[in-house]
């Protein structure tokens, strides 16, 4: 369960009522839209804290074309 503002539940309700679905789909619906970008934004975060840390290995694209061969 979560809590919602009053306004946010009206417009659930709203949306709900007009489109025959109910708030649990939409609220499923919300989630499943964001959630990657959100996975993607707090653990891009945790690797740039490891980046400073210097615990995370760095390698720029001239060695990465290097070990690829990929060089001219």
């Amino acid at each position: 369960a979560i809590r919602l503002s009053d306004e946010i539940e009206s417009r659930l309700d709203s949306l709900a009522k007009q489109t025959g679905r109910t708030k649990t789909f939409y609220a499923r619906e919300a989630i499943l839209a964001h959630l990657e970008d959100l996975e993607d934004y707090y653990l891009s975060a945790e690797t740039a804290a490891r980046v400073r840390r210097g615990d995370e290995a760095v390698h720029s694209s001239e060695d990465v074309r290097k070990s690829l061969g990929l060089d001219d």
